[in-house]
């Protein structure tokens, strides 16, 4: 199955109006996510102190002031509770309010090595963590103001600081206890960096690809409006000279010499009604262009809305190899929806004009999703277009504009909240899947079998 040439313009003018219905996700959809890693991991540092604390404690047998630094950890317990309240009042979070959390644990750290020996302290190397942090998640600007907190609390834990009293039996081999101590620090801060920044990276890296996304969208969408008044404006220019094609075989038809041989007059009967089509498909433009969703549909059945498509759809071709089958099992009441009804049209054509002997349509349900199946027994698709389906211009025929016809039929199919899925089979032919939720298409809330 190669892609269809192209939808109707109707189609085109009916998706005119673009519908973006997922949000747009903003830096600070990201910066919440962060906030949320940065109370997670004060919850672990307040967990890490405690077990610190009584290991200390109580096999060093070192005394800490254990008060002042109860009092820390219930300020970090603190800090994290009004975070969680604060967080989902909050709609969003900036660059501002990443700072002052990371300043805020800064300030608590300073203050539990201020209470245990001061710079002597190994785990200063956890200052690195925030320094880390702060990089990934913060402005330039920011992230030298937070490298400028931890220099400043460093060199003043140099001069200030509570002097730890060690046990007689680590006087007087305090370097080995230090490296100890070093080699936990070290451990620990490298432990966290590779979980956090990880996990950051990893927000950053679906943001980032969600802007990806929403700019092809919006690239898409762009393409289709100016479709969409391209081909309101050619059926304005079109209107004229089919009106005169119109007068001139209607006079040409009362001729006594085409009149008097039946050929004659059966082709001139067969142009006239070529030419009303066309000035009806360029009526339907017109109506449609511009308008949103459900302006002009009409309630039906999904059995009517089907059986009057493929009705319409084959007197129009002359087909009569198409093979229906409506596994859907219950009817329910929808909207009849002009774009869909051309962008199913679309699919039809494309695998009736590469398989004129066979062509099957299905309609089937999967929960609450319609599956509209169209197969073909064609050449089937090209390797570059499954890979791109839905991209403008992915054609296999060579003709200039060609391969807009997927394109839209995905923008179609999208915008209704649905999906459009293409194969090849392993002989030979394609399939091409219309995925839609119900609640985009029934009237009332769609109900199970």
């Amino acid at each position: 199955m190669n892609e269809a040439p192209n939808l109707p313009l109707g189609a085109v003018a009916a998706i005119a109006t673009p519908e973006i219905s997922a949000p747009l996700p903003t830096r600070d959809a990201t910066n919440r996510k962060n906030m949320v890693l940065l109370i997670q991991l004060r919850w672990i540092a307040v967990v890490g102190q405690i077990v610190t604390v009584a290991f200390v404690t109580f096999w060093f047998g070192i005394a800490l002031p254990l008060l002042p630094m109860a009092a820390v950890v219930c300020a970090l317990v603190a800090l994290n509770v009004g975070s969680h309240i604060w967080l989902r009042r909050r709609v969003d979070v900036g660059n501002r309010h990443l700072l002052i959390a990371l300043m805020l644990d800064v300030i608590a750290l300073t203050s539990e090595l201020y209470l245990t020996g001061g710079a002597a302290n190994p785990f200063t190397c956890l200052y690195l963590l925030q320094v880390t942090l702060g990089a990934v998640l913060l402005d330039a600007r920011s992230s030298w103001s937070l490298v400028a907190l931890t220099v400043i609390s460093f060199i003043w834990l140099t001069i200030s600081y509570w002097p730890l009293e060690l046990p007689h039996r680590h006087v007087s081999d305090p370097f080995s206890l230090h490296i100890t101590g070093m080699f936990v620090g070290f451990m620990l801060d490298a432990v966290l960096l590779v979980v956090f920044v990880t996990r950051i990276n990893r927000n950053l890296r679906e943001r980032d690809t969600k802007l990806a996304d929403l700019r092809q969208h919006a690239v898409e969408q762009d393409h289709i409006i100016r479709m969409g008044l391209l081909a309101s404006g050619a059926a304005h220019e079109l209107g004229t000279p089919l009106a005169s094609l119109s007068v001139i075989l209607n006079d040409w038809r009362r001729m006594t010499a085409i009149a008097a041989d039946p050929a004659l007059a059966d082709d001139f009967a067969e142009m006239e009604a070529a030419v009303q089509r066309c000035k009806s498909i360029v009526t339907d433009i017109l109506v449609s262009a511009g308008q949103a969703r459900g302006e002009g549909s009409a309630p039906t059945t999904l059995k009517a809305f089907l059986t009057t498509l493929v009705a319409e759809w084959s007197a129009a071709r002359s087909a009569r190899n198409l093979m229906v089958r409506n596994e859907f099992g219950s009817d329910p009441a929808i909207v009849s929806d002009v774009a869909l009804k051309q962008a199913i049209v679309n699919v039809l054509d494309n695998a009736f004009e590469v398989s004129r002997d066979w062509v099957e349509f299905l309609a089937e349900r999967d929960g609450d999703m319609l599956l509209l199946t169209v197969s073909d027994r064609g050449p089937g698709f090209e390797p570059n277009i499954l890979a791109q389906l839905g991209r403008p211009y992915q054609s296999s025929k060579g003709r200039p504009g060609g391969g807009l016809g997927l394109f839209l039929v995905v923008n179609v199919i999208r915008k209704l909240g649905g999906s459009v899925s293409a194969w090849n089979h392993r002989g030979r032919g394609a399939t091409v899947r219309l995925s839609l939720p119900l609640s985009m298409l029934a009237i009332g809330e769609p109900r199970g079998e």
